[in-house]
């Protein structure tokens, strides 16, 4: 079994624009996907909106992985998040995820705090923003 991870996703789904966001989804969640992010529940469907706001949002960007643990279908990293957005300005956000994987190696659940370590106030819940 090919199991996803982190860095792939984030790459396919915000640092690639030219992947249609349903085959990005696809390619790393199962179809049951759900998500809480600071304590918010997001079914894959409002997990997609997230991601489809973020591609309007952010230029370029990448993912730093710190801590990477995978065990039977248990999975958790800590990740900084390096974005620019289409204004120029910069965020970075370090992000801890204890996640779940499906049979076929796609992400199920993930559950995740952020932080963030540069930007501005009103970029604190990028995280989560729609």
């Amino acid at each position: 079994m090919h199991r996803t991870d982190i860095a792939a996703a984030l790459a396919d789904l915000i640092f690639n624009p030219g992947l249609d966001l349903h085959e990005a989804a696809d390619r790393h969640f199962a179809p049951d996907y759900r998500q809480r992010t600071d304590g918010r529940w997001d079914d894959r469907d409002a997990f997609l909106e997230h991601i489809a706001h973020l591609r309007g949002v952010v230029a370029k960007g990448s993912i730093e992985v710190h801590d990477e643990l995978y065990d039977g279908v248990h999975y958790a990293d800590r990740h900084t998040v390096h974005l620019t957005k289409t204004d120029g300005s910069t965020v970075r956000m370090e992000v801890y995820l204890f996640g779940e994987f499906a049979p076929d190696g796609r992400f199920r659940r993930a559950e995740e705090v952020t932080r963030m370590i540069e930007g501005a106030e009103t970029d604190r819940n990028l995280g989560s923003a729609r």
